[in-house]
């Protein structure tokens, strides 16, 4: 029997593939606990559905990202910090203030999350990634400045 996985199966596929299995398999274990549906027509045609609709957003969101790169990649970012005697930092820059900066100076809207760096503890410049897809990456150099 063909089944179309709902969920990814360990030892049969990922979600929306669809998998040959025993008829028994399918129907005491797959079906019921909702691993998969049988592959008749209309499933077969949801599925096709759901998968152009799947390539459509993420063809808008490599060209969002695209996009933020563009206006990123490249480029300085301020960022000021409070610091003490003899230009050390009062605790350090995160990937947080570095997001917000970009906010402010590009008026691009980048989650924390995406932006890889350890926490700067220098003032000066400082080359930070931003990974913006999963092929999809932009350099911003952050001058950290006293504040």
């Amino acid at each position: 029997m063909q089944v179309i996985l709902i969920t990814d199966v360990k030892s049969l596929g990922k979600k929306g593939t669809i998998v040959n299995v025993n008829d028994n398999y399918a129907r005491n274990y797959i079906i019921p606990h909702k691993l998969g549906i049988e592959a008749n027509k209309a499933n077969l045609n949801d599925l096709k559905l759901q998968n152009a609709n799947m390539e459509k957003l993420e063809a808008a969101r490599v060209a969002n990202a695209k996009d933020m790169k563009a206006a990123i990649d490249g480029k300085k970012v301020n960022v000021a910090i409070k610091t003490g005697k003899d230009g050390k930092l009062f605790g350090s820059v995160t990937n947080k203030e570095v997001a917000e900066a970009i906010k402010k100076t590009f008026n691009v809207d980048i989650d924390k999350k995406k932006i890889v760096m350890e926490a700067l503890k220098t003032s000066g410049e400082h080359a930070v990634n931003v990974k913006l897809h999963k092929d999809i990456a932009a350099t911003v150099t952050v001058n950290v400045t006293e504040g």
